[in-house]
Parts: C-alpha cells; structure tokens; sequence
C-alpha cells in the first residue's frame, strides 16, 4: 500500500488544479497523483499527464478524445472521455481523496459518485453544497465521508474550528474583497464591461468566479455553502467587506471571542491545506508582513447595488430547490454578460425572474435537482431572448 496520499484531481487544468499541482509537484513526497480531468484543454491536460503519469486520465468533452489518446498511448496512461467517465473514474479503488476543482453544477455528479465510493473531498467546487448541500452532506455522513474546504474563506473558518470542534458557533464571519467595483453606485455599473469585471483587485482566478466576485454572486454562494459546511443558521452567517483580503474569515463563539485566519491572498495555502490535513506542510509561499498593512478596512456590503447577495440570502432561506434555481440562472447569465449579451447590472434582475418562474421543490430528491437545474436554465435563457 502507498505511502503517498493518492489524490483524483477534477478540474486539473483550470486556476485550482494548476495550482493544486504546483502544490503536489513541492511535496512529491507526500502525493501522487492518480487521476488527472479536463473539459476541453486538452493540450494542457497532455502536458500535466506526461509530468505526473496519473493512472487515468478523463477528457469531459469526447471531441478531443482521440487527441488525448494518441499522446498518451506510449505513456501507457489509461484515457476515458465523457461526463459519465468523469463520475465513474472516481470510483477507483486506487484514490484516496478526490479535489474537486469543477466549474460550477458539473462538479456535483462526481462528487456524489466519489462520496458514495468511500472516498474523502477536498472541495473547490462550492456550487455542490449550493445545488445540493443537504443532500450532499446527509450522504457524507453515512458514508464516513470528510469534506475538507478549499475556498479560502471556508478554509479559514476549518482552521479556526481545529481544537474547537466541540465548542458551538455562534457567528460566522465570511470576508469579501468587494471586487473591482467596490463603493461604486448602480448608476456608475450600467455601462461596465467584461474586460473592467475580469481585473480582481487581489485574487488571480477564472473568468466565471471573477465575474461572481465582481458581482457579489460568489460571497453569496459562499454564504449557502458556509451553512451546509458548518451547520449553522442562515441567521448567523455575516458578510464583511475587506478590500485587503488578508483576513480570510472569522468566527464567533458563544463566550464573545473572535478567531480569524490571517494571511496573503493565495490559493495555494487552502489547497495545501485541505490536501494534507491534519498536517501543516512547509512552503516556501510569500509571508505576511504587518508593516506592510499598518490598517485593515471593513465595511458593510452593499445589498441593493450587488443585489446577488441578498439573493442568494433569500434562497437559502427559503431552502428546498431555491438556492439550485439561483445556481443555474447565474451560472447562465455570466456566460450571457461574458458574451457581451446582458449588462452586469442586468444579471442580478434576470436571476431574481428565473427564481419566480421555477416551480419550488420543498424536499427535492437527486432527480429533482437534476430537473431544476436544467429547467432554470432553459427558463433563464427565456429571459435573456425576450430582452434582446
């Protein structure tokens, strides 16, 4: 039996797998990679496999599987291709945990599938725990699954939990860096571009978490994920802006004192983190000095100029199929604005009519989500067409 923690990576070639990689490349001692996933990189995903030599290798889109094939054969590499491989793969008796750096509502299938194999998470992809985070962590714990978060924010408030566990929360205090368009009225977004949206004043990330970021759309998902993570009330769940990003989270316990997670803006730390759990790694990752931040700023978000937080505030409150709904349409809407076919500010508008036209599911079922899912997205998409 290996030493190594044996990792499957979903997701390898995307801004978490590339530097979840970089993070396995510094402790080859430590990891190894099993299996490596994309949707259509395929070049990158040849080169991260020709370096690692993962036992399989999955291809989402299987246009590009002959491609993949081809190049990998002499490296005798097995190759699949397709979403159903994408779920199966992680079944392999030869994973020990599953990174799941997914964009969005595909990230959910896998995991589940991963879930039920036995295997333990390190979970990047928030929009599992938003689509379905009851049924997701219901199943975790039958299964004697771990869910170990690698959002940054999350991240903070596990670390802040180590050793405290017993002890109940009674805030929970998600930081947000306000985006590029922090402080600025709705009057001044109407005519925003996508170039001005992609330039994250402190985080380097996709192009579909960037434009949540700018939007607010991400702290509010991160708001939904937080509850199913934590177990807490909506209620006691805090939003605060922090344009340093430095302070990743806070927690409040029932006695008044506060624990935060301090550190750089980089992805990096949480990954490693979530990889090797309950050890701390060492890295050689840029430090933290105060005297390079003599004052951190906080502030309150603006709930009616980013009205996406306060959207996702109300279907996590309403529960049931609601937070699915807000998923899809979103998840809609950014490709719509990065294709130059809504306004930002349009976006949150067509997301609260998506979530009004969806017929609401109080208990949904797996299958339920799946059909809300594709039934929020055909409806938003509606939506876009009679606006044009």
């Amino acid at each position: 039996m290996s030493s190594k923690k044996r990792v499957a990576l979903l997701g390898s070639t995307g801004s978490i797998g590339t530097q979840a990689l970089e993070v396995m490349r510094n402790h080859d001692d430590r990891f190894e990679v099993e299996v490596l996933t994309a949707q259509n990189n395929v070049d990158l995903l040849i080169q991260q496999a020709i370096e690692f030599t993962p036992n399989a290798v999955v291809i989402a889109n299987e246009s590009h599987y002959k491609k993949l094939k081809t190049a990998l054969d002499p490296h005798y590499i097995k190759v699949y291709a397709g979403e159903k491989a994408l779920a199966q793969v992680v079944e392999m008796d030869t994973i020990d945990v599953v990174l799941t750096a997914l964009v969005g509502y595909s990230g959910l299938l896998p995991t589940i599938s991963a879930i039920n194999a036995g295997k333990q998470i390190a979970l990047a992809n928030k929009e599992t725990l938003v689509v379905a985070g009851e049924l997701i962590t219901q199943l975790a714990r039958e299964k004697g699954v771990n869910i170990y978060p690698v959002d940054s924010e999350h991240s903070a408030i596990f670390q802040c939990l180590v050793g405290e566990f017993h002890n109940p929360i009674e805030k929970l205090i998600l930081t947000a860096s306000g985006g590029p368009f922090r402080g600025r009225d709705s009057a001044s977004l109407q005519d925003v571009t996508k170039e001005q949206a992609l330039k994250h004043p402190n985080w380097d990330m996709g192009a579909k978490i960037t434009i949540d970021s700018a939007s607010m759309m991400n702290k509010g998902l991160e708001v939904i994920e937080a509850k199913w993570l934590f177990g807490v009330r909506p209620d006691q769940i805090e939003v605060v802006v922090h344009p340093q990003s430095i302070v990743h989270s806070l927690i409040q316990f029932e006695d008044g004192s506060i624990k935060a997670q301090l550190g750089l803006p980089d992805m990096r730390i949480p990954i490693q983190f979530a990889l090797s759990y309950p050890d701390r790694l060492v890295s050689d990752f840029p430090r933290f000095d105060f005297m390079q931040y003599p004052s951190l700023d906080f502030e309150k978000p603006d709930l009616k100029t980013f009205r996406n937080l306060q959207l996702a505030f109300d279907a996590l409150e309403r529960g049931g199929n609601a937070p699915c709904v807000l998923n899809a349409a979103n998840e809609v809407v950014v490709a719509a604005f990065l294709q130059d076919q809504v306004g930002f500010l349009e976006m949150s508008d067509i997301i609260a009519k998506a979530m009004e036209k969806v017929e609401f599911v109080s208990h949904p079922a797996l299958q339920d989500f799946v059909d809300t899912d594709k039934k929020a997205r055909i409806v938003t998409e509606e939506i876009i067409k009679f606006k044009k």
